[in-house]
């Protein structure tokens, strides 16, 4: 049984095309679930949309929810579409969003971390001139705020987990074991799920989000994995799901779940 959690649409300034193309890229790619997440609005802004290419507007939101469940009505029988966001976390701000999608019948939430201390994780620029040491405290830094979002209860799933290496792949060597090990923890202890995101080969490290190696320690930890495509265009919608799951089994993972009315359903893997 396909599903594929983590797709976007123009709303959010950087994606393509419109929600019900992903719906009928689900249906061609053979799913049985697609989740519709596009990021989350900057809520705790004072301003509308505070970075148009990075994330829809405050006021396009509603709008957003109930196109989706339109289209869920629509496609119902066909393919199981379920209602998702990617949502930012920043721990100052964790109740705004908290009791905005309190309003939202969000089938899950995926809770990303984007920025780390006012910087995005994507910018190559953050790492120019820092020491080795200097360079072992931002990873620190970054898992700790992972850690965090695992234990908010906000969330279902947390997304791309190493995604600091996306355009800049000398993060993984960077010498921070214990850092991970300790947010495994806690992501294990928080019953929340972790993705297989597959929009890392798309990037500068070439290879899915997490890495292999924290795989396998996601699994010694007993974390829960789903799996998402994190597609900003139709074609990739459900891009590698064969391949991921068979190195799933190969690493040990017997399953792994998508989420529904915020409950996990589990899928043999």
């Amino acid at each position: 049984m396909k599903f594929d959690l983590h797709t976007h649409h123009f709303r959010c300034g950087h994606a393509d095309d419109n929600i019900e193309d992903y719906i009928k890229a689900g249906v061609k790619a053979g799913l049985a679930v697609i989740g519709i997440s596009d990021h989350s609005p900057y809520f705790a802004s004072d301003q509308e949309q505070p970075n148009p290419g990075i994330a829809m507007g405050k006021s396009e939101f509603a709008r957003y929810v109930e196109e989706v469940l339109r289209l869920k009505a629509k496609y119902e029988g066909t393919i199981d579409v379920l209602l998702g966001v990617e949502s930012d976390f920043f721990p100052q701000h964790a109740q705004v969003y908290r009791d905005v999608y309190a309003g939202y019948p969000f089938d899950y939430i995926i809770g990303s971390v984007h920025q780390s201390r006012g910087v995005s994780i994507f910018n190559r620029n953050r790492w120019k001139n820092l020491s080795e040491e200097q360079q072992i405290d931002e990873k620190r830094h970054y898992y700790e705020l992972i850690g965090q979002s695992a234990r908010s209860g906000m969330f279902q799933i947390l997304g791309h987990i190493d995604a600091m290496k996306g355009y800049y792949p000398a993060f993984s060597a960077i010498a921070a074991d214990e850092a991970i090990d300790d947010c495994l923890k806690r992501i294990g202890e928080s019953s929340v799920s972790i993705e297989i995101n597959t929009s890392g080969k798309t990037k500068d490290a070439g290879g899915w989000y997490p890495s292999d190696a924290i795989l396998e320690r996601a699994l010694h930890f007993g974390v829960t994995v789903s799996f998402g495509s994190d597609a900003h265009k139709p074609s990739r919608v459900g891009e590698d799901w064969e391949l991921v799951a068979k190195r799933l089994k190969e690493i040990g993972f017997t399953e792994w779940f998508y989420y529904k009315n915020k409950k996990p359903v589990r899928v043999g893997l």
